[in-house]
């Protein structure tokens, strides 16, 4: 198609008038929707519940672990001074 030809096409679309519409179309929309939002929602909960649960179990892993002291000697120290 050379631009003519869709301009043409284009202005036989724009002349026709407002589209018919399937009566049912709404109610389907509209449900599809609907379930859309739930599965939405119920994605973001389950992420919130996921995250939640990750930041519980690290506190609760670095409390027993102490990632942040220093482990203790497996050496004993020279004996000076005897």
């Amino acid at each position: 198609m050379n631009r003519t030809q869709r301009e043409a096409a284009v202005r036989q679309l724009m002349e026709r008038g407002t589209p018919q519409v399937p009566a049912d179309l709404y109610a389907d929309s509209v449900r599809r929707g609907s379930r859309m939002l739930r599965r939405r929602t119920a994605a973001r909960r389950l992420m919130w519940l996921l995250l939640l649960a990750a930041s519980v179990a690290f506190v609760v892993w670095a409390l027993t672990a102490r990632p942040w002291m220093e482990p203790p000697s497996t050496t004993t120290p020279p004996m000076t001074g005897w």
